[in-house]
C-alpha cells in the first residue's frame, strides 16, 4: 500500500471506530483486527502504519468527530506533512477542500471537564491520560521466581513496591514466551498489582471476587494466597467468566470456584455466602477513564447518563458485598476510575450507609490518599488509573 492509501485506511476505520462508540458496538482494537483480517494485502508495515495514524488521530480528539476524515484532518493540522497524501489518487483520499470540518482536538468530552476539576485533576494529570501505556507483567510466584523472568526477557525491570511486577519493553512479545504459556506470568498493568495487594488477602482465608471478569485479580489473589484457601470468583457476563478457570489451570491455581450470576439477583444467588468472606473484592464497573491510555475511544463512548448508571451500580454492588463480609472482616472497593463519583465519593456514601464500618489507611508504596482510600494515576504512578478503598465491618 502507498501511503496515501494507508492514510484513506485510516480514514475509513475512523469512520467506523467513531460509529461503534455511538452506538456501543466493539472495541477500536476489535474493529481494527478485523478490518485487517479481511484485507490480507496489508503486509506489517501497512498495518503497523495504519495503527497509528488511527491512534495519533483518536488520543488527539476529546469529543467524538463526526466523521474520519475530520478526525484525520484535525491530525493534519499537527502533522502538516500528512496534507499532501490528500492526493485524490484511486486509493488515497480526495484533496482538503477550504472549510470541510475539521474535529476540534482535546484530552477529554467537554461534560466532563467540571468532574475531573472537581476530582482534584490538573491539565498535567490529564494529558498523562493518554500517553503510550508501558507493558507490565506479575509474575505468577506459584510457579516462577521474578528474578528468573526477568532473566528471560530482555530489558525487564522490576516494579517498585511490587514484589512481583516487572516492567518489560513495550514492543516485547511476552505471549509467545513458553514461561507465559506455561502460566509463570500474566500481563497485568502495575496498578491493577497495587489495587490486588490492598486486598491484604492472605493464607487460608475465603474471598469472594464479586465482579471477577477474566480473573486477572483474582489470580494476584490466589498467589498472594499461596494457593491456600478458597476463592469464589462471580460475574454475570458468561463469556468473560468461562475465561477464568483455563486462566486458572495454565497458573495452577486450584483454590478458585467460579459462579455465574444472573443480573439483580446477586444476593438471592449468594445467600450461602452471607457473612462467610474474609475479603470481598468488588472490582465495580465503571467508566474507565483510568483505561484511557489502552482505550483512548472509551472518552467517545462515555456520556452523563451512562456515568450516572456506572455510579449508581456501583452503590448498588457494594451493599450486596457488605452482606457477604463476616465481621471483622474486609469489604475493597476498586474502579479503573480517576472520579471522585466512582472513588473517593462513592466510599464515602457508602461508609455514610453503613455505620460502624470504618475504612483502613493503605500503605502501598505508591498512590496518593483521596478520601478513604489511595488513588493512582498515569502521571505520578506511571500506572493506569485506579481507587482503592479497604474497609472493615465492625
Amino acid at each position: 500500500m502507498n501511503p496515501s492509501a494507508r492514510l484513506q485506511a485510516a480514514i475509513d476505520l475512523l469512520d467506523r471506530i467513531t460509529a461503534a462508540a455511538r452506538d456501543q458496538g466493539g472495541s477500536a482494537d476489535t474493529i481494527i483486527a478485523r478490518w485487517f483480517a479481511e484485507r490480507r494485502y496489508a503486509g506489517s508495515k501497512d498495518r503497523r502504519a495504519i495503527r497509528e495514524l488511527v491512534y495519533d488521530a483518536v488520543r488527539m480528539l476529546g469529543e467524538r468527530p463526526e466523521s474520519g476524515r475530520a478526525a484525520m484532518l484535525a491530525l493534519v493540522e499537527r502533522r502538516p506533512e500528512l496534507a499532501e497524501l490528500f492526493d485524490g489518487s484511486p486509493y488515497g483520499p480526495a484533496g482538503i477542500v477550504p472549510g470541510e470540518p475539521v474535529a476540534e482536538a482535546g484530552v477529554l468530552p467537554r461534560w466532563l471537564a467540571d468532574a475531573f476539576a472537581d476530582s482534584g485533576l490538573d491539565a498535567d494529570e490529564q494529558a498523562a491520560l493518554l500517553e503510550r501505556a508501558p507493558l507490565d507483567l506479575r509474575v505468577n510466584t506459584l510457579k516462577a521466581a521474578p528474578a528468573v523472568i526477568q532473566a528471560e526477557i530482555s530489558g525487564s525491570v522490576p516494579l517498585p513496591c511490587l514484589p512481583a511486577g516487572l516492567r518489560v519493553p513495550s514492543d516485547s512479545p511476552v505471549e509467545q514466551l513458553p514461561a507465559y504459556k506455561d502460566g509463570q506470568f500474566e500481563v497485568q498493568d502495575a496498578g491493577s498489582q497495587f489495587v490486588s495487594l490492598a486486598a491484604g488477602a492472605e493464607r487460608g482465608q475465603h474471598v469472594i471476587d464479586l465482579c471477577a471478569g477474566g480473573g486477572g485479580k483474582t489470580l494476584a489473589l490466589a498467589a498472594a494466597m499461596a494457593n491456600h484457601g478458597s476463592i469464589l470468583a462471580c460475574d454475570i457476563d458468561r463469556p468473560r467468566l468461562s475465561r477464568l478457570m483455563p486462566r486458572a489451570e495454565r497458573a495452577g491455581v486450584g483454590i478458585v470456584e467460579t459462579r455465574l450470576l444472573n443480573p439483580n439477583q446477586e444476593t438471592s444467588m449468594l445467600a450461602d455466602q452471607a457473612g462467610r468472606a474474609d475479603v470481598v473484592l468488588v472490582d465495580a464497573p465503571c467508566s474507565g477513564t483510568g483505561t484511557w491510555r489502552r482505550n483512548p475511544e472509551a472518552r467517545w463512548r462515555l456520556n452523563p447518563q451512562r456515568l450516572d448508571r456506572y455510579v449508581a451500580t456501583q452503590a448498588a454492588l457494594l451493599d450486596i458485598a457488605a452482606d457477604l463480609v463476616r465481621p471483622g472482616g474486609v469489604l475493597v472497593h476498586v474502579v479503573c476510575s480517576l472520579l471522585d463519583a466512582e472513588g473517593a465519593g462513592q466510599a464515602e456514601a457508602f461508609l455514610a450507609r453503613h455505620p460502624g464500618w470504618e475504612a483502613e489507611p493503605l500503605a502501598l508504596g505508591a498512590g496518593t490518599p483521596r478520601g478513604p482510600g489511595v488513588r493512582f494515576t498515569p502521571l505520578r504512578d506511571s500506572t493506569d488509573g485506579f481507587f482503592v478503598a479497604r474497609m472493615r465491618r465492625p
